[in-house]
């Protein structure tokens, strides 16, 4: 189980970029940590994650 924004989700053996389609995010107004430190926008295609993986998710908001 990978931890994602405090939910439990089996997604192990997947990328970080898989989860933030499957999950409707939009790639580029997101920034991820994993386990305690940023994924680099770059990355997400190769990071893998983990069973026992911690990720937070937080997305940028427009406005005015």
């Amino acid at each position: 189980m990978v931890k994602i924004n405090g939910e439990n989700l089996d997604i192990d053996g997947k990328t970080v970029a898989h989860y933030l389609v499957f999950a409707g995010y939009d790639t580029k107004r997101v920034a991820v940590e994993l386990n305690g430190n940023i994924v680099p926008k770059t990355q997400y295609e190769e990071t893998i994650l983990k069973n026992g993986d911690s990720v937070e998710v937080v997305s940028f908001v427009g406005g005015g």
